[in-house]
């Protein structure tokens, strides 16, 4: 918990423009109603709610990128904002939100630190391109973008564009992906830890090296969660449920990890849906995934 400053802001994004399905950009609102920031007050933070930012209307001139030009901008706003936060010497919490909120959170975390590395927790890869994607639905496209591999309209918030160094990704809990986007994840570089290797290895060897990947050389870990990650038995209410995913003490591991590294440096929590949900189960898991990731212990 040492390295996680004092300052937290917490930053929501209400969008679901990247997803087929509606309803994610209500969850920001779904984890602040389980007292996000009376708790992260409990936990001896300085919290402020920084609010939300609305993604705009949706539109349908681009199939290969449905909804690009309000995502853009609602993502180039977010990028703004925890530039801002990080500026101020605050830890940024992103609450979302569809994934596609991560190409304005990490690309803004990519660009404050000389170097970084990303622990990406899905059931999915999110590793397509505009020319990839089966269904040109953006939230499967930002891990692509970050680390370079397109689309690169979806993080041209600044003239110079800084990618996030592939060797430096560990994505964690796949287990839906797209045959075309399989092999260009193979051949981008990153390091890819499935749920097969969560069944052989265990949770805790899996994290050892997404940790060791993401700090290798980096000046810190920014970590993107994708409630779906976790089975929809214990998380029904997200955007794109994947059956036999993590279990929830495998999630709760994998937060605690990462706080007793002392690495993490921006934190997102995405895809949770309220309409999806039951009397807020999944909300309440998020926010206490936040909580642990932030340094929350049993004892």
């Amino acid at each position: 918990m040492d390295r996680i400053k004092k300052k937290v802001h917490v930053i929501g994004m209400q969008m679901d423009l990247g997803a087929s399905k509606r309803g994610v950009n209500m969850g920001p609102l779904a984890v602040r109603y389980t007292g996000l920031m009376e708790k992260l007050a409990e936990l001896g933070f300085d919290a402020c709610d920084k609010g939300d930012i609305v993604a705009g209307e949706p539109e349908t001139d681009n199939p290969r990128m449905k909804n690009f030009k309000p995502i853009f901008e609602a993502n180039k706003r977010l990028y703004e904002r925890v530039t801002d936060s990080l500026k101020q010497g605050a830890f940024p919490v992103i609450l979302g939100g569809d994934h596609g909120v991560a190409a304005g959170s990490i690309t803004a975390t990519n660009h404050h630190y000389k170097k970084i590395g990303v622990i990406w927790i899905d059931a999915h890869g999110d590793f397509n391109s505009d020319e990839s994607s089966p269904s040109g639905n953006m939230h499967g496209m930002p891990l692509s973008a970050v680390t370079g591999f397109g689309p690169e309209k979806m993080v041209a918030f600044t003239e110079k564009i800084k990618y996030v160094d592939p060797a430096n990704v560990a994505v964690v809990g796949g287990r839906d992906i797209d045959l075309e986007e399989r092999k260009r994840m193979a051949a981008s570089g990153i390091h890819v830890l499935s749920i097969h290797e969560v069944d052989r290895l265990g949770m805790a060897e899996v994290m050892r090296q997404a940790i060791e990947t993401a700090s290798d050389g980096t000046e810190g870990i920014h970590v993107s969660f994708d409630v779906d990650a976790i089975t929809p038995q214990e998380a029904p209410g997200v955007g794109t449920p994947v059956h036999s995913g993590l279990t929830v003490r495998e999630a709760f591991l994998a937060a605690e990890l990462v706080a007793l590294s002392g690495k993490l440096v921006a934190l997102d929590m995405v895809e949770i849906n309220p309409i999806l949900d039951e009397r807020n189960r999944t909300g309440i898991l998020a926010c206490e995934l936040i909580l642990a990731f932030l340094g929350k212990t049993v004892f």
